[in-house]
């Protein structure tokens, strides 16, 4: 039987964003922003997500990922109790919440860093963080050189190599859990943690919860390094995410293809019963929108979104067609402050609020998408069809990504002579093994073939 994680279906918000908390903590004034999202738990549900990924939640500096304090809720974004409160109204809703574990680097205002900053050579911290030189200096000009993520020198990089950060860390994950009753961490920057620490997180969150989830940030290399039964459950599927724009801004579904077939094919898929998370969009790339040539695209990567091998996550605002473009090294437009009412009554891209419905309503109730094996069904530049079967039974999911209607022969992947438009509700008889469909500009379709 599938954990809850397997099955479900993500919302992404950055909720200081969402919420619309200014960009730097002023102060230590609680703002109660959580009470914000009440309507948006409504929303969830409505769209049939099960799960939300929610974060940074830690209190920070500014951008949410300069962490200043592990074990309270941003007083930009409210209290500790704002957050158990939006935890218990998630959970009484029937959705799951996965937090962001910020465990690479803090901020300069964490108590370990500001305490090296006072004492220097005598601070007990002094080994808290990478390669801490007091020959050297920093941009800041601390008078001590330390490494940082990316040379950002307001993120200062902890040393996972020493047990007592290790220790630390833990500390926070069981206090989170035991404090918020939390389902699962998204482990921001995974490819740069030490897998003992991702083993030892493994292991204590397994004791304290024993379907707490584990998904990791991870933008290049070997997922299966980081998926095992030893470390994480999921990563970010960034190769699935680039596959899905430019395979349909160059009508090439080969690109597409190939991933899946590389990545999930039942015979010599790498990653074949990993289940990985996929998204069209997120907090650190631009808007899908904004990726495509046609917003005609639109319907064809949602579909596939959500029938592919994986973990479909939407992120906040693109279940209308919001825009946002990264601007320089700036994401503040990725990351706006949103009107759900308004959104409601004049989404941007007016059918794409329903298609979204209907297909979390189709993942919900088609097992096979969940646990189905892949099989590419038919393939060219402009067309692709494949099936997810279980059971002798199969969701059979076309797609065209041309500017002009087509004509599909679709081979049947099992007996049947009934195949169910889950999209439309309409009826089609195979006929001598195949699924005969007209694809309109841009269409999708799911098939549902049941036996008999």
């Amino acid at each position: 039987m599938s954990k809850w994680y397997e099955e479900a279906i993500f919302y992404h918000i950055y909720p200081l964003g969402l919420l619309g908390a200014p960009k730097n903590r002023q102060g230590e004034e609680e703002a109660h922003r959580l009470a914000g999202l009440d309507p948006w738990i409504d929303h969830m549900k409505d769209f049939g997500f099960t799960a939300v990924y929610i974060g940074p939640l830690f209190e920070s500096t500014s951008h949410g990922y300069d962490t200043k304090d592990y074990k309270k809720v941003d007083s930009r974004l409210g209290s500790n109790e704002d957050f158990r409160h939006f935890v218990d109204r998630c959970h009484e809703s029937g959705i799951r919440v996965v937090v962001d574990g910020v465990f690479n680097h803090t901020g300069r205002e964490f108590f370990a860093f500001q305490d090296i900053q006072k004492n220097r050579e005598n601070s007990p911290y002094r080994y808290w963080y990478q390669d801490v030189n007091f020959q050297g200096n920093s941009p800041y000009n601390d008078g001590f050189w330390y490494r940082a993520w990316h040379n950002c020198y307001e993120l200062a990089n902890l040393n996972l190599q020493n047990p007592e950060v290790r220790n630390y860390l833990l500390d926070v994950v069981r206090f989170w859990i035991d404090e918020f009753d939390i389902d699962g961490i998204r482990l921001d920057c995974a490819d740069c943690l030490h897998f003992d620490f991702m083993k030892e997180l493994r292991r204590t969150t397994a004791e304290k919860k024993e379907d707490f989830w584990l998904m990791g940030e991870v933008i290049h290399g070997d997922y299966a390094r980081w998926v095992n039964d030893e470390m994480l459950h999921s990563v970010t599927n960034y190769e699935l995410w680039k596959g899905l724009y430019s395979g349909h801004n160059d009508h090439n579904y080969f690109e597409i293809a190939h991933t899946i077939r590389r990545q999930f094919d039942a015979n010599g898929g790498i990653y074949r019963g990993c289940r990985l998370y996929s998204f069209v969009d997120n907090h650190d790339v631009d808007r899908i929108v904004c990726k495509l040539n046609e917003k005609g695209f639109l319907q064809s990567v949602y579909t596939l979104l959500y029938t592919l091998p994986g973990i479909p996550s939407v992120y906040y605002g693109s279940e209308w067609g919001v825009e946002g473009r990264k601007e320089g090294a700036s994401d503040d437009a990725l990351r706006p402050c949103l009107d759900l009412a308004g959104l409601e009554k004049n989404p941007p891209v007016p059918e794409l609020p329903e298609l979204i419905r209907k297909l979390g309503q189709i993942h919900a109730r088609e097992k096979a998408l969940t646990d189905g094996a892949y099989r590419e069904l038919l393939l060219t530049n402009r067309q692709y069809a494949f099936a997810r079967i279980l059971d002798g039974e199969a969701v059979v999911v076309a797609v065209n990504n041309d500017s002009a209607a087509a004509h599909f022969e679709i081979p049947c992947p099992v007996p049947g002579t009934r195949a169910e438009e889950a999209l439309t509700g309409e009826i089609k008889t195979v006929e001598n093994g195949k699924i005969i469909w007209e694809m309109p500009a841009y269409g999708s379709a799911v098939f549902s073939i049941k036996q008999g």
